[in-house]
């Protein structure tokens, strides 16, 4: 791996993080050692990375921010790529381009500001644009399959290609991107449509007072940890009714707030998280015969 980084450096590819802790860069606040967090500087350098990595056959992975993962504690022999400098926002009428490493909030924040719906439901979702495309990030009856246009990716050949919103494939929080894990998200084009300024700045605030009530988010977590099943009651009810709600597993617990949600509570271990969401999913499936899907990406665990 020395060949490898020797390598970035001499091509100069972007800023490099040696050894340093996943949990610095997940909302969990979890996760083992990497070996090197990478931020390419543009998308020339990102395909340079990746013959680098093609070429010495380097583990890898690309993070937002961090918000829907799970790492292990163990150490992550590979690196970690990070998109931040592809966080450009263009307007353009009531379209948006905006990058990968962009935030989904910012994105959704200045699109109210110019009076274009259709992002509201985004205004609370901690993720940048490529990893709401790549999991088609959604609340409130709407998610990114509805607002997207089309999505430039670079396929695991290195080609850059343009998908379009039927290529992409979106269902309830899964997309083309998930079946192919190898391609990579550079920019997405939005569509939205002209709206009411005040009303959609209510429509943000009025949502963001009900997470704040309904939502644990004075503690490190992922969200919401199951997917909601389709004809029966959503997740977190299912757990709550289990009485689940307050059961901890180390410093991890089923969130008082809100029963879909696992909280980082104590100093948490990754293990503490990922063994109380297998509890609670094998306690639904053995007591209602529902088989929750896991919302969140579990990395690492082999």
């Amino acid at each position: 791996m020395n060949e490898f980084f020797k390598e970035v450096d001499q091509n100069d590819v972007g800023k490099v993080l040696r050894d340093v802790f996943i949990s610095k860069y997940t909302t969990y606040k979890v996760g083992g050692l990497v070996k090197a967090i990478i931020y390419p500087k543009n998308i020339d350098k990102l395909v340079l990375l990746c013959k680098l990595i093609k070429k010495y056959n380097i583990k890898y992975k690309v993070l937002g921010n961090g918000s829907n993962v799970l790492f292990s504690d163990k150490t992550y022999d590979g690196i970690l790529i990070k998109l931040d400098e592809f966080n450009k926002i263009e307007f353009i009428d009531n379209k948006v381009r905006c990058g990968a490493g962009a935030s989904l909030m910012k994105v959704a924040k200045e699109s109210v500001k110019r009076g274009l719906a259709g992002l509201e439901f985004a205004s609370g979702i901690p993720g940048t644009i490529g990893g709401a495309i790549y999991m088609n990030a959604g609340a409130y009856k709407s998610d990114m399959g509805y607002i997207t246009r089309n999505v430039k990716v670079l396929t695991d050949d290195l080609k850059i290609i343009t998908l379009t919103n039927e290529e992409m494939d979106f269902h309830y929080r899964s997309s083309f991107l998930q079946k192919h894990p190898n391609y990579i998200c550079l920019e997405a084009f939005l569509s939205l449509k002209k709206g009411d300024k005040v009303a959609l700045e209510e429509i943000v605030k009025d949502r963001r007072n009900r997470r704040l009530k309904s939502q644990p988010l004075a503690y490190p977590s992922a969200g919401s940890v199951f997917r909601n099943p389709e004809n029966s009651d959503p997740a977190g009810k299912l757990i709550e009714d289990l009485g689940l709600k307050g059961l901890t597993k180390g410093g991890a617990e089923v969130s008082m707030v809100h029963a879909n949600f696992v909280i980082n509570k104590a100093n948490a271990s990754a293990k503490d998280i990922h063994d109380l969401i297998l509890f609670v999913h094998d306690a639904v499936k053995e007591h209602y015969g529902i088989d929750l899907k896991v919302e969140q990406e579990f990395v690492n665990w082999e």
